[in-house]
């Protein structure tokens, strides 16, 4: 909504579409049936257990500090009223981010991992983001073997994609 003050943008496994879900990959990937039904427990059920299973996908290889996040978060979600509070994340949607990628005036990056559960094709996805971008302002940059949280798995890949990013556009 200011255009003016953003010199560029950097998006991290993001939802920026509305999401599609495709019955060919929910047949034939095994990573994005497993997102997708670990997912569907947590909206339907509102179950932390299907969470956990959900992340443990999103996380194909795990930070060192993995083990005190899974555990710190489950009791923070086990706290009285916040499941309720993280069950209103998932109800919001990237169409209005998705509309305005047309519109977008400065450069982006898109980096997204290989193994994201949250998509058939990550780079298809990937690059459908920076498609509906105006010509030559995005680009895509893939995590092997990363996540959905490839800032977590991979801290100094993508730190550098990112501090390269911004050296190079933003800092212009």
């Amino acid at each position: 909504t200011a255009p003016d003050l953003v010199s560029g943008v950097v998006e991290i496994g993001p939802f920026t579409r509305k999401v599609q879900y495709s019955l060919g990959g929910l047949l034939r990937i095994r990573r994005y049936r497993r997102g997708t039904m670990g997912m569907m427990g947590v909206m339907l059920l509102h179950s932390l257990k299907s969470w956990f299973r959900y992340l443990d996908l999103a996380y194909p290889e795990k930070p060192d500090d993995y083990a005190a996040y899974v555990a710190a978060l489950r009791a923070k979600l086990s706290e009285p009223g916040r499941m309720a509070e993280f069950l209103k994340t998932l109800k919001t949607s990237p169409a209005d981010a998705g509309a305005a990628l047309p519109r977008i005036s400065c450069p982006a990056l898109v980096i997204m991992g290989t193994e994201d559960p949250d998509w058939a094709d990550p780079q298809a996805e990937a690059e459908g983001i920076v498609a509906a971008m105006p010509a030559g302002l995005g680009a895509v940059a893939m995590i092997k073997r990363g996540g959905h949280y490839p800032h977590a798995q991979c801290p100094d890949e993508v730190a550098a994609l990112t501090t390269s990013f911004i050296r190079k556009h933003a800092l212009a």
